[in-house]
């Protein structure tokens, strides 16, 4: 549900009950992955979606249900063979998703939605899967470990809860976990539906140029928080870069060494100059970033390939770098370069081979780190 959010927060204030229906597992080529959620208030009003359409109608239903009746209720959706007019997923995916009321008083959801909103570190854990009783109580867990909510009076139950789902938010990751009811960690007692509100992750953008530009209009497109560095400040400027979230004028490798990087940050090098290059290169191959790219021809690569094997890169971190930075789709302008780097970096995150679909048999969509029965989802984003 957090991925609706900002509406909810909305909701909230206008003191509004609703139901919302949240995927918890996903099996197959499903539309939506775990998270996506749809709301329904009690005029009938509806945000979000959990299948693209597919089952949007039967789920609406299950929320105005919710609404009536107060129930917390967990379904099933799959494709059926025998019956063409069934209710069900025509990708031939399989999700599982959670109904619950929400009143505008009830603190956990309403404490969730906010720090969501507000782009604060938190995570909801909920019980999917559980004896009745248990089914759809929640916790809020804060970056710090304190949380609030319960889950019904188990106090061992809670403790690892709270573990669970403060490992999830320190990787910034969506999912399942299984737990017992006393609170050890084995399988087949309570599953616990993780959703996480993490800050944007960043996409740092070296060398001010023309091809920077529109990739700064990608990287906000696909949730970045994005930063422009460059050297020179007559290039460096907001009149060029008016949607960057930030604007810094430092050489690039003593900017990366003081900036704050972590296992989502993606590096794009587009300066192609050595000088710029190499110490930037040194230096963002040897941090924890999800993706390092750096622009140029095929002869720049080989001779920035032996000037960094000459500063001790192994081979290891040599292998991080893609260089030349994009996928191959003929790309030309800065507009169809900063698309083919953003699809690299997609690729790239979700596990992708970047291969056309068309006659190929390989899974629609990937699960680049699944976890537990409903995987997980970096948001980006997530």
């Amino acid at each position: 549900m957090l991925d609706i959010a900002d509406a909810l927060s909305r909701w909230f204030e206008e003191g509004r009950d609703f139901a919302v229906a949240t995927v918890v597992a996903v099996g197959g080529s499903a539309p939506r992955g775990p998270g996506a959620a749809l709301a329904v208030d009690s005029d009938g009003t509806v945000i979000g979606s959990v299948s693209g359409g597919c089952v949007e109608g039967a789920v609406y239903e299950l929320c105005v249900q919710a609404l009536q009746d107060g129930r917390t209720a967990r379904e099933r959706f799959g494709y059926s063979d025998e019956d063409a007019f069934a209710v069900g997923l025509t990708c031939g995916g399989v999700i599982d998703v959670l109904v619950a009321p929400v009143r505008p008083a009830a603190p956990v959801f309403r404490a969730a939605v906010s720090a969501a909103d507000r782009g604060a570190s938190a995570a909801l854990a909920r019980v999917a899967r559980g004896p009745g009783e248990l089914l759809g109580r929640a916790l809020l867990v804060h970056a710090d470990g304190s949380y609030e909510g319960g889950l019904g009076g188990h106090p061992e139950l809670e403790r690892t809860a709270v573990a669970e789902a403060r490992a999830l938010l320190d990787s910034g990751r969506t999912g399942t976990v299984e737990i017992a009811e006393d609170g050890s960690r084995c399988p087949g007692g309570v599953t616990l539906f993780v959703e996480t509100s993490v800050p944007p992750p960043r996409m740092i953008v070296f060398g001010a140029v023309d091809f920077a530009t529109a990739l700064v209009r990608a990287g906000k497109f696909l949730g970045y928080h994005v930063t422009v560095c460059d050297a020179r400040p007559v290039f460096a400027t907001r009149a060029r870069f008016p949607e960057a979230d930030d604007l810094v004028v430092d050489w690039p490798h003593r900017y990366l060494r003081g900036t704050a990087t972590d296992g989502r940050t993606v590096l794009c090098v587009l300066t192609h100059d050595a000088k710029f290059d190499i110490p930037l290169l040194e230096t963002a191959l040897r941090l924890p970033a999800a993706y390092v790219g750096a622009m140029g021809s095929r002869r720049t690569h080989e001779d920035r390939d032996r000037r960094l094997r000459e500063a001790g890169l192994t081979e290891g971190e040599l292998a991080r770098l893609r260089s030349p930075i994009g996928l191959d789709l003929g790309a030309r302008t800065p507009e169809e370069t900063a698309l083919s780097i953003a699809a690299e970096i997609v690729a790239s995150r979700r596990g992708g081979s970047g291969a056309p679909l068309t006659g190929s048999g390989a899974p629609i969509h990937h699960d680049a780190g699944g976890r537990g029965e409903g995987g997980s989802r970096s948001p980006a984003a997530a």
